[in-house]
């Protein structure tokens, strides 16, 4: 149970402001980008080599991002908890009844948790069950609650102290440098953030698959909240804009460097006999549609209401989504051009034949017809409708953390 402290602690003044960010926020945003970095690099492992161990190098990396969110976090709560006098109980939150700390360390601990089960649940799945056939097993399941767990803390950690920051400027104004800090850290959290939501779906969004309605259904439900919550609650110009910019670098980074690492395939059946790291596929160009949608907010974010403003979103997001992923849908699949080390259209499982006909071209078998593609469109905006809605309300409560 998590309940806010007492009245006579609520009500005390927040501590005087730190004119610089607290190490413990780099440590957790290094941490969470470990985190995904070695998430990513645990994809690219699979489809090239197969089988891997406990203390896999990518495990290790992740195991390394969970350590460290969980010791700073932990020992955050600890020292509040257990020091009655500290000053940062006056905004802290309580829960379970004992532990005193802020909302997002209470999250980075328990994500951290999370993740740690996960790895020896997973190792001993493979033994019981073979290779995992989807990307959600069970232990995958677990794995995948404690990384956005981890992730949405180092968030709500960042966003806390940007909010306070705000709130506080008449008192002790933060400097300019540690207030610029401040929001870069948001954004490249916000970022990590929306690394990971993709990676949990990223087998439905794939080029394969960017000339069917399934395809703008499923980003239509997933992507207009996430950029309207951090619309709404970052204090910065573009942050919709910034935040995908530092998702495509944190996704296409890992892939750059690792295509160029030996690696040869050691669980059969080898089909496709590589030599290197395949790459994962090259992300969703998400910035078109966040950049018009940050020029919305900008002109128009306080004449409408969140219901107009939440409609308004979802047809922009659909219509640019639409008219920017479905050509570089079709290049990254079908164009000779995007198999190179910038695009790396080339990448192809191991266990997969290279000369599967459909490679490089799409299936007409699975094209739809202009009707049932036009009702999905229908779908998908009424599903980035409400979406967006929920990305309003989770960005207004977002924006009121300071805890």
């Amino acid at each position: 149970m998590i309940d806010f402290i007492p009245s006579t602690l609520a009500a005390a003044r927040y501590p005087a402001k730190t004119r610089s960010v607290p190490i413990a926020i780099y440590s957790i945003v290094f941490a969470a980008l470990c985190t995904s970095w070695g998430i990513l690099w645990d994809i690219m492992w699979h489809i090239s080599i197969g089988r891997d161990g406990l203390f896999s190098a990518p495990h290790v990396l992740m195991y390394i991002g969970a350590i460290v969110t969980g010791v700073v976090s932990g020992y955050q709560i600890l020292s509040i908890t257990f020091n009655k006098h500290h000053p940062a109980r006056a905004v802290s939150i309580r829960f379970w009844g004992v532990f005193y700390g802020s909302l997002g360390a209470m999250f980075c601990v328990w994500g951290a948790l999370a993740m740690l089960t996960s790895a020896p649940f997973d190792d001993w799945w493979h033994s019981a069950y073979g290779l995992d056939v989807e990307i959600i097993s069970p232990p995958h399941a677990l794995l995948a609650v404690g990384f956005l767990m981890l992730q949405f803390g180092c968030v709500v950690s960042v966003l806390a102290l940007q909010n306070r920051a705000t709130d506080l400027a008449d008192k002790r104004p933060m400097s300019g440098s540690a207030s610029f800090q401040i929001k870069q850290l948001f954004i490249l959290s916000a970022g990590i953030l929306l690394v990971q939501y993709y990676t949990l779906f990223y087998e439905k969004l794939i080029e394969i698959n960017s000339h069917r309605s399934q395809y703008y259904i499923l980003s239509g439900l997933l992507f207009p909240g996430f950029l309207m919550a951090i619309g709404r609650s970052a204090r910065l110009n573009y942050a919709m804009t910034a935040t995908t910019i530092a998702y495509l670098l944190v996704m296409l980074i890992p892939s750059w460097i690792l295509q160029y690492v030996p690696a040869t395939p050691k669980l059969g059946p080898v089909l496709n006999p590589i030599t290197h790291y395949q790459p994962f596929h090259f992300p969703l160009l998400l910035i078109g549609p966040a950049y018009v949608l940050d020029r919305l907010f900008q002109r128009y974010g306080q004449r409408f209401s969140d219901w107009q403003l939440a409609g308004i979103a979802a047809v922009i997001f659909m219509t640019v989504f639409l008219l920017v992923q479905w050509p570089f849908g079709a290049f990254l699949h079908e164009s000779p051009l995007a198999r190179n080390h910038f695009f790396m259209s080339y990448s192809w499982r191991y266990s997969l034949p290279p000369d599967w006909p459909y490679r490089y071209k799409f299936d007409p078998a699975h094209q739809e017809s202009a009707g049932r593609f036009a009702l999905g469109l229908a779908l998908a905006l009424l599903g980035a409708f409400g979406s967006a809605r929920v990305g309003l309300w989770i960005g207004n409560w977002m924006r009121e953390i300071k805890r």
